[in-house]
Order: C-alpha cells, then structure tokens, then sequence
C-alpha cells in the first residue's frame, strides 16, 4: 500500500508562483509514472502534470509554459512548480501515482489534496 503526503498548497495573487511537493512511501506500488491532477468546484477533473520514471513530462494545454513538473526518484518525491498563476488555477491538486496505463484509467494510487486558490 502506498501512502502520499501532499504539501505547499496555500493563497496567492495572480501571477504568482507555488512549488506543490508529493512525497510517496509504503511498498508495492508502482511509481512508473508520478503527476498531478486538479479538480476545482462544478469542474471535472484535470490531468494537469505527468512525468515517467524516465523523466518523460506531459503537461495539460492549459498549464505548458507555466508549471513544471520534476520528481526524486531516489526520494519517491514529485513536485509541481506552478508560476504565473491565474485565477483558473484554483483547484484542489492532487498527487498520483501509478503504472502508465493507471493514469489512462484515471486510477493509481492518489493523496488527500492540496488547496490552490489563486486570487486578487
């Protein structure tokens, strides 16, 4: 069973930045590939970030050229750099772990969430 300890969520201004960590412990899981998703209210959810073992990234339309998604293999660790933010931003970001075909499923093994609220 695996265990994700999500953190950096917070309040910031428009265009401001956040740096959302994910750490992964516990034992037969796969970790293949690590990401992010998002959900904000009355939205469905949103794969925002992915990258492989290999250090393949995946970004969403909506976030390419703002956030950056890197991870610590060695530390089972997954962060998400988010600048310039915009109001659209707001949303409950999850961590995700799992195989490839997991995040086509949209299953794996996901955190509690972190609250993103960017606002003036």
């Amino acid at each position: 069973q695996v265990q994700l300890v999500e953190s950096g969520g917070g309040s910031v201004q428009p265009g401001g930045s956040l740096r959302l960590s994910c750490a992964a412990s516990g034992s037969g899981f796969s970790i293949e590939v690590m990401g992010w998703y998002r959900q904000a209210p009355g939205k469905q959810r949103e794969l925002v970030a992915t990258i492989t073992s290999g250090g393949k990234t995946h970004y969403a339309d909506s976030v390419k050229g703002r956030f950056t998604i890197s991870r610590d293999s060695a530390k089972s660790t997954v962060n998400l750099q988010m600048d310039n933010l915009k109001p659209e931003d707001t949303a409950v970001y999850y961590c995700n772990v799992g195989s490839p075909r997991d995040f086509v499923l949209g299953s794996g093994s996901r955190g509690q969430g972190t609250q993103v609220t960017v606002s003036s």
